[in-house]
């Protein structure tokens, strides 16, 4: 089974969405959005940025966390 998209509405009431991995967990979490078609937007923008490579910027936490973003063509943080 492949990793899938999930809308929900969060305690602002504000629409996100969540990329969860085959295993259930929890890869991407979006940001907020005012109405629902907001998300899915954002969902089809990770879905067209996602297969280049140089869009991701990887970090690191001193405790040894590691996160990544993602950007769009237009430098903007998805």
């Amino acid at each position: 089974m492949a990793g899938n998209f999930e809308i929900f509405t969060d305690k602002k009431g504000e629409y996100r969405f969540r990329l969860k991995s085959s295993n259930g967990q929890t890869v991407l979490t979006s940001e907020g959005y005012a109405a629902k078609a907001g998300a899915v937007n954002g969902i089809k923008s990770v879905q067209n940025n996602c297969e280049d490579d140089a869009r991701f910027t990887r970090t690191s936490t001193k405790s040894g966390n590691f996160g990544f973003s993602l950007t769009a063509k237009n430098k903007q943080v998805i």
